[in-house]
């Protein structure tokens, strides 16, 4: 299973996982909050920026984050600049990549196994609803680390497309991705399996 999270000493690394998960939140919050103008989307790609450029992650990271959502960022773009000015929509996008990258801080410089103690120690209120805390934890866990790995995926097919003269056709691609992914899919529900999840 591949993990975003990546060694390193700096300081995102040392804070533990609860406190670093309650700052980041705060953050996030915080630059979401924003009004919808051109000194907010300043403000929010700056906090962006701050939060990355602190030692143990950096700017091959911050553009790695930035370019898996550009899809996402693109059609949140788009879809408000038919129906807003261009100053919302632009700062509107600009804080939804800022918050999105943020929170990527916390699957980057946290261990997966700290991530569910975390999530699991969050999620025990939940329990008299009769919601399993481990259970939720791990499927959480689970979608974020396969996540980067579909990414990963789309990567390949796209390559294999191009080296094939396939083009940029969607028929071409979709087909193939679909069988790589249900195959990752059927390969991490019989790891799960092995290791008792039901």
């Amino acid at each position: 299973m591949l993990t975003l999270y990546r060694p390193g000493d700096g300081p995102w690394h040392r804070l533990s996982a609860g406190p670093k998960s309650l700052v980041l939140t705060l953050i996030v919050l915080g630059v979401s909050l924003l009004p919808a103008a051109w000194w907010s989307a300043a403000t929010a790609a700056g906090v962006c920026l701050a939060c990355y450029t602190v030692r143990g992650a950096g700017m091959r990271d911050l553009l790695r984050q930035v370019v898996t959502i550009r899809w996402i960022l693109l059609v949140t773009l788009a879809g408000q600049l038919v129906f807003l000015g261009p100053e919302d929509a632009v700062a509107n996008t600009i804080r939804v990549c800022a918050a999105v990258v943020i929170s990527g801080l916390l699957a980057l410089t946290t261990p997966v196994s700290e991530l569910l103690d975390v999530l699991d120690r969050a999620l025990r209120p939940l329990r008299w609803l009769g919601i399993d805390p481990q259970r939720a934890a791990l499927t959480i866990a689970v979608t974020l680390s396969t996540l980067p790995v579909l990414a990963r995926l789309e990567r390949e097919v796209r390559e294999a497309q191009r080296a094939r003269g396939g083009g940029r056709s969607l028929r071409l691609f979709a087909i193939p991705f679909l069988v790589v992914a249900l195959k990752h899919a059927d390969a991490l529900g019989d790891a799960l399996t092995a290791r008792g999840v039901r």
